[in-house]
């Protein structure tokens, strides 16, 4: 016999009240459980340790490592910028007559001796910094998808820079996305200068989480760090506490640098952000089909970024981006629901681990149109798979629909209670003194009815060993009948409208949003 308890009943009963016991009364007592707990006492978190899982042995890591620097030594990278070639160089990289430069294994070693292992990416709010350092786990949404989807008429339709505005807003109130990067592309915004600062300001508008963007032109880096000093109150203000970070595709797979967003890397470091070294490749098409040499590729991408950004600022804070996808060999689409994208993150999160360094991969991508059954498995299988590798940053975790070509408002309300499964899944058992004790069993079984209902080892652990959705129905059949029956999605629905109904006004100072706007063309 299945018993549902709701956290909020009163299950406490006087049999299991020891003698002496002072009550406050029902009302106080479902207070107390149900009161907000302290970051400290919840039962997940931002930044909880994974790494449970790997599916790579240690002799698979040494293999891949070597395969990587023999990869950047014999075959290098092409079309590097000239800012880039003289960076390179001047470390000790080595310009072939064919135009690739090749990384000598001693110079990659080197970098990484120098590389920041410490990194933390800053919130504007520093309740919301995260600590990517060893196995700490980090969700958030990515992707720059071209639609919303519309669940209501089953449809899709162009993103805005008011639907950016609206997801961040959303994330700044989900406990379990923990930062905000770029979900789509303000399409009605025409002018990529304007889409630029307009994204930056519908994220940082929204949320106080830490955020992510990307450049359409290195010549749009400068007037958007004027907003983000504006933002900030200041260049050493931002300087101080850099609360946006910059996504960037520096090569175009396989093994080739991407010229002009190496030039806006620069440029990034130049300004004091942090940076997402982001490779992307897709295994079959411009990554191998196999899914160790697709991690392979990644790899000895990424350590090229990690010495282009170590030999121009040693130790800048950067996050080591191998995002490998993966392709459906029959159509060469994109797959990113697949149990294959599953492993490649997990895959690469070991490597990350390997190197000592903060490391981000995608996961949580649904070929699901919808958000259906299909959305969910793919959704919950790499997140799951994700966090309990430990991987640090877990990118595109909510929202993202048609192997990111749509963003869903209502998936991404969704995804917060799939995340929460997920954190307590990454949590673990936590095996104490107290929590393998019996006596808890010797009260109940010699003393009491033969139950743990309102024990109070199961009042205090309601709060800080459970999770509770907040969307999902947990609910008997004859329950939710008698409630008419709701509908996820319509629950999802629900919500959304009712945290961008409570968040009214921009996360920015007044004066300051003012000014923005009369500094700036902002379309929302």
């Amino acid at each position: 016999m299945e018993i549902a308890i709701d956290p909020s009943a009163d299950i406490e009963s006087p049999v299991f009240e020891k003698k002496g016991r002072r009550s406050g009364g029902r009302a106080n007592r479902v207070l107390v459980r149900t009161s907000p707990l302290a970051e400290n006492l919840r039962p997940i978190r931002a930044g909880m340790s994974g790494g449970q899982y790997a599916p790579l042995s240690e002799a698979n890591v040494l293999r891949i490592h070597e395969a990587a620097l023999d990869a950047l030594e014999t075959i290098g990278l092409s079309q590097a910028p000239a800012s880039g070639v003289e960076i390179l160089t001047g470390a000790g990289a080595v310009l072939g007559d064919d135009g690739r430069i090749r990384f000598p294994r001693a110079l990659v070693e080197d970098m990484l001796a120098i590389a920041n292992k410490t990194v933390v990416l800053r919130g504007r709010d520093p309740k919301h910094d995260l600590d990517l350092s060893g196995t700490r786990v980090h969700f958030g949404t990515a992707g720059a998808a071209v639609h919303v989807v519309d669940v209501e008429g089953r449809d899709y339709r162009e993103s805005t820079a008011q639907d950016l505005y609206d997801a961040a807003r959303i994330t700044h109130a989900l406990d379990n996305v923990h930062f905000f990067q770029r979900a789509m592309v303000a399409r009605d915004v025409l002018d990529n200068y304007e889409m630029d600062i307009n994204t930056i300001y519908a994220c940082c508008a929204g949320t106080t989480k830490h955020v992510g963007t990307s450049f359409s032109d290195p010549s749009h880096v400068e007037s958007c760090m004027d907003l983000l000093h504006m933002i900030a109150g200041g260049e050493e203000a931002w300087r101080a506490r850099p609360f946006v970070s910059n996504s960037n595709c520096f090569v175009v797979p396989p093994m080739k640098f991407a010229e002009e967003s190496c030039v806006t890397m620069e440029k990034c470091i130049r300004a004091g952000m942090p940076v997402l070294l982001l490779s992307a490749g897709q295994a079959g098409a411009t990554a191998p089909a196999p899914l160790a040499t697709a991690i392979v590729q990644a790899v000895a991408e990424c350590l090229a970024g990690v010495v282009y950004v170590n030999a121009m600022a040693p130790g800048h804070p950067a996050v080591f981006g191998t995002w490998p996808f993966v392709s459906d060999l029959r159509t060469g689409a994109m797959s990113g629901g697949s149990g294959e994208q599953a492993l490649l993150s997990a895959g690469c999160a070991q490597m990350h681990r390997f190197y000592g360094l903060p490391g981000g991969a995608a996961a949580g991508i649904a070929d699901s149109k919808l958000p259906d059954m299909q959305a969910g498995w793919e959704q919950a299988i790499s997140n799951t798979m994700a966090g309990l590798s430990g991987l640090n940053m877990v990118y595109e975790a909510v929202g993202m629909h048609a192997s990111l070509l749509g963003f869903c408002m209502e998936s991404l309300v969704l995804g917060d209670d799939l995340l929460g499964q997920v954190l307590r899944c990454v949590r673990g058992i936590d095996v104490t003194e107290d929590s393998v004790s019996i006596e808890a069993m010797r009260e109940v079984c010699l003393e009491g009815p033969g139950h743990y209902l309102g024990h109070p080892q199961t009042l205090s652990v309601m709060q800080t060993e459970y999770v509770y959705p907040a969307v999902a129905d947990r609910t008997s059949p004859k329950e939710w009948a008698e409630i008419g029956k709701p509908d996820l999605v319509q629950k999802a629905i629900a919500r959304k409208n009712r945290i961008l109904a409570e968040s009214t006004t921009p996360q920015l100072d007044p004066a300051v949003d003012a000014a923005i706007r009369a500094a700036f063309n902002i379309h929302i």
